[in-house]
């Protein structure tokens, strides 16, 4: 997702008359919301998944992207068999809906580290020294959390990957002839450089994680879909409701989007500099 905030530079580019329109928007069902006790009380009780939203988008994608560049060097290793394990990885998760793979992590990745868990501390269990982990000791959230992770890594990973093969090769042979180990010159020259090319399609998958993570919604993990969705069904209150819930995610990826874009603005502009 990419929205124009300003003209950049030369390029043409229209002024950012939708953000105007948003704003006055936002702004009238703001007033709506102070002023209307019905749109406050919907307001407050969506706003009590806000804080699980957030966890769960910032926990995801913080561990997808350490997963994303793991699988990306995989990737470009020397040994063919990382290379096609790392390759095999990307693709058959970037095949797999998200929704489909939190049913799976929930329901089938679960009970099945619960099993090999209690497998392993078998002579512990038996020992009497801890006691055996059923499915519910995993909490809902965190397989919500796993589940993103294992999804987002693989897109996360070709976003890395594309990065970094595009640094010139011209640079790295320069750091070979100065003497820089494999770590160093990924550390000091590939990786600085590449972060230019990450952050815009970075920045944007993670906007798409705040919006994916109404999906956990489905396992019943109380964020501002989930509250919302019990609101509606105890009230009847459809409309109201879902226009709430609608706003508050406007907000935060507009929001979102409108700081990464300006953030990458000013790391375009210490790079010309």
């Amino acid at each position: 997702m990419a929205f124009q905030t300003l003209p950049q530079g030369n390029e043409k580019g229209d002024r950012p008359w939708w953000l105007v329109a948003f704003l006055i928007l936002a702004i009238s069902l703001a007033a709506v919301i102070f002023f209307s006790d019905l749109y406050a009380q919907v307001f407050n009780t969506v706003a009590k998944g806000l804080w699980v939203t957030v966890f769960v988008t910032l926990v995801g994608f913080a561990l997808a992207t350490a997963l994303g560049l793991l699988i990306a060097l995989l990737g470009m290793s020397d040994s063919v068999i990382l290379r096609q394990t790392a390759r095999f990885y990307v693709e058959v998760v970037r095949g797999i809906p998200i929704l489909v793979l939190l049913f799976y992590i929930a329901f089938v990745g679960a009970p099945a580290f619960v099993a090999l868990y209690n497998l392993l501390t078998t002579p512990l269990v038996s020992a009497g020294l801890i006691d055996p982990m059923v499915v519910r000791d995993v909490s809902l959230m965190w397989r919500a959390v796993i589940a993103l992770t294992i999804g987002y890594s693989a897109f996360i990973a070709e976003i890395f990957r594309a990065g970094i093969q595009s640094i010139d090769k011209g640079q790295i042979e320069a750091a070979k002839a100065l003497g820089l180990s494999r770590s160093q010159r990924f550390r000091l020259v590939v990786f600085p450089q590449a972060v230019r090319v990450i952050f815009p399609p970075l920045s944007n998958d993670f906007v798409a994680m705040v919006k994916d993570s109404s999906l956990v919604s489905v396992l019943g993990v109380a964020d501002i879909t989930q509250m919302g969705k019990v609101y509606a069904s105890g009230s009847f209150r459809f409309f109201e409701t879902y226009s709430i819930v609608a706003y508050v995610y406007l907000v935060l990826t507009i929001g979102l989007s409108i700081l990464l874009r300006g953030f990458e603005k000013r790391m375009r502009t210490r790079t010309r500099n």
